[in-house]
């Protein structure tokens, strides 16, 4: 993971990941469920979608789940979407009954391809302070490049370079 900046200030945290991988099954790894659940949690935790509808005002609805089967449950609704290129959303920590635990966070994605290497850049502004340092008092950092380094194992494999 490459410059991981916590900014307090503006209450953002924002992070950039180059895979060699194309362009596409990178996008793909984000946008579908089947793919996103493979890498999404730090091990030994698991990601569990419920449903995703990955489409402008479409919602994604997961847990991330403990090896005891604790359920930590968000809510993620796309406010929008620019194929291959980029999108946004709105996150919030949930209940189970898909109630949002707000203030929430704004997620932008930004994808970007050159000979063959993609680079994800995530910028994630947070309504409130309080809630940015809960993220990452969790251990947002330390989970995300355990992520990162999940999803770039997957698309070797997916990609045929193991």
């Amino acid at each position: 993971m490459n410059d991981f900046i916590v900014d307090k200030t503006t209450k953002t945290v924002s992070f950039s990941r180059e895979f060699n991988a194309d362009l596409a099954l990178v996008w793909d790894a984000y946008t579908k469920p089947e793919i996103l659940d493979q890498w999404w949690a730090p091990k030994p935790w698991t990601s569990k979608t419920k449903y995703m509808d990955f489409e402008v005002g479409g919602r994604r609805f997961y847990a991330m789940v403990s090896p005891e089967g604790q359920e930590f449950w968000s809510l993620q609704t796309y406010t929008s979407i620019t194929p291959k290129t980029n999108f946004t959303l709105l996150n919030a920590f949930a209940d189970k009954d898909e109630n949002p635990e707000l203030p929430g966070s704004e997620w932008d994605l930004r994808f970007s391809d050159l000979n063959g290497k993609t680079t994800v850049h995530v910028s994630i502004y947070n309504e409130s302070l309080a809630r940015m340092e809960k993220m990452l008092e969790m251990g947002f950092k330390e989970g995300t490049a355990m992520n990162l380094k999940n999803l770039e194992e997957l698309l070797a494999t997916l990609s045929g370079q193991k």
